[in-house]
């Protein structure tokens, strides 16, 4: 446990903290179509795509801060925003597409050489999967612990192997964090207005990409935390039944990832180096897409999580678990607020107790519970009426106040 008493965890919990963002967004014309135009970027280590040559990805380094974090953001969408301007195109805001007039506007992402692979693999996802619901835009948030906490906790620890104790401390991190994503949906789901194209009706959900007829495996994945082996193992067995053709297309709210390329060999070879939350929508009332409490609070509720007895999920709680992320996702779920109320209370007595400094956090979470709080209700306000026009007319303010490089 990392609060056994002695353990030299310093009171400001974010100097031992380490946050990377990847954050997916759209590139829209003038009109707000999707832009057809090929991904103009090249290979900037930092910017890339995901599944379409018209959705750009963002990808931040590994800072302290979140503040850090939000600041290379800028930067990046600075960088976007120079090549853009030029070709009168912008960033799409929201977790959801624009308006979408047919599938021949969402090309499969091209690339050629030795990473032609990519490509194939991108077509088989359109094929098993539908192409519309690979326009769905996230924030995929990257935590680890500083070595020097992990490294104090492993002396405390008794264990003899300290890469093992590393492996089993994320593992077990990354069950429970599976079981408490839902908060995190409710905290930050900020998608709940969509385009009639898109086939869902708004405010159904407050995030449709986390719902029900969000993207999805077609079957529920059941992993075992036990070891690192184990949990290889049991990504391997549907791969060898062929129900996933790698690790990448495990769509779970967590996953343990390696420094480098993420296989099942290098997380073999090398180990775990962080988790990685999926379940974060792009926040439109951010030009960043993404504040920096909600990255802080995620972070303080991995904290908490440490402190809680550990007993391995049964496939009947890992089922419950996802099931629970899609009730999340649900526009105005009061069972799911309440619920939400309670565990915010659990954890404020844990901050009460080891982190004063993360009052604030809480207290910011909190105000998300009272009427037209939460990120969902005001997107909805916002956006609700003529999300197409709205949407651009923000995307191009966004590109304004951002700037260029």
């Amino acid at each position: 446990m990392l609060w056994e008493k002695g353990n030299p965890l310093v009171s400001d919990y974010l100097s031992q903290g380490e946050f990377g963002v990847e954050r997916e967004s759209l590139r829209v014309c003038r009109d707000g179509t999707l832009a057809q135009s090929p991904h103009p970027f090249g290979a900037h280590k930092n910017i890339d795509r995901d599944f379409c040559e018209n959705q750009i990805e963002l990808i931040t380094d590994v800072f302290t801060r979140p503040e850090q974090v939000n600041e290379q953001l800028r930067y990046l969408q600075q960088i976007v925003n120079g090549q853009l301007k030029v070709a009168g195109e912008y960033l799409w805001p929201f977790s959801n597409p624009p308006k979408i007039s047919g599938e021949e506007e969402i090309p499969v992402a091209f690339y050629s050489g030795h990473l032609q692979g990519k490509s194939v693999y991108r077509h088989y996802l359109a094929e098993k999967y539908g192409k519309r619901k690979m326009l769905f835009s996230g924030i995929h948030l990257n935590l680890s612990f500083a070595e020097s906490l992990i490294q104090a906790a492993f002396v405390q620890s008794g264990v003899q192997n300290f890469v093992d104790f590393k492996n089993q401390l994320y593992l077990t991190l990354a069950e429970r964090l599976t079981e408490y994503a839902w908060l995190v949906v409710y905290l930050t789901a900020a998608s709940p207005v969509t385009d009639v194209s898109l086939g869902t009706n708004s405010n159904v959900y407050a995030s449709v990409r986390c719902s029900e007829v969000g993207y999805w495996n077609h079957f529920t994945p059941i992993l075992n935390y036990g070891s690192l082996s184990d949990y290889i193992g049991s990504i391997r067995r549907y791969i060898d039944e062929g129900n996933l053709r790698s690790v990448s297309e495990l769509y779970y709210p967590v996953r343990v990832k390696p420094r480098g390329v993420n296989t099942l060999e290098t997380l073999a070879e090398k180990g775990i180096n962080h988790l990685e939350l999926r379940v974060l929508d792009v926040n439109p009332l951010s030009p960043t897409g993404i504040f920096a409490e909600d990255m802080y609070f995620v972070y303080l509720l991995l904290l908490y999580l440490t402190t809680l007895p550990h007993q391995h999920l049964t496939e009947e709680e890992q089922v419950k678990a996802i099931n629970d992320v899609k009730a999340a996702a649900i526009f105005g779920n009061t069972a799911i607020r309440e619920r939400a109320e309670n565990v915010l209370n659990e954890i404020q007595a844990f901050v009460e107790e080891h982190i004063p400094s993360g009052r604030t956090i809480l207290d910011y979470q909190r105000r998300k519970s009272q009427v037209g709080g939460s990120y969902a209700e005001q997107v909805s306000q916002r956006f609700g009426e003529d999300y197409m026009t709205k949407g651009l007319a923000l995307a191009k303010e966004y590109q304004r106040s951002v700037g260029y490089v």
